[in-house]
């Protein structure tokens, strides 16, 4: 079984799952370091930060869990079915 970088949740074979490039591709980390994450993970992430600061800031998984957004993320889908699902969230103007 696959566990999730971000929220350490297993993913199970028919969920939906990506693989995070640590630092983005656009930035220079195709062939960088990846992680797999449930897809809502990976989308989460995405909403949440730009990919400069993704790659200047938080590129590599245990940055990424400190970010206030992303912590309260994890803590609440932590709460929900490996398998579980949702509509995309807007991402917050800052």
């Amino acid at each position: 079984m696959i566990i999730c970088g971000l929220c350490n949740r297993p993913i199970p074979l028919d969920a939906p799952q990506s693989v995070h490039h640590l630092i983005p591709k656009s930035k220079g980390g195709k062939n960088g370091p990846t992680v797999i994450l449930h897809h809502i993970c990976h989308k989460e992430i995405h909403i949440t930060l730009s990919e400069a600061e993704l790659a200047r800031n938080y590129n590599n998984i245990e940055v990424l869990k400190t970010h206030p957004r992303l912590a309260k993320f994890i803590s609440w889908v932590k709460k929900r079915p490996p398998e579980f699902l949702s509509r995309s969230r807007v991402r917050k103007k800052k």
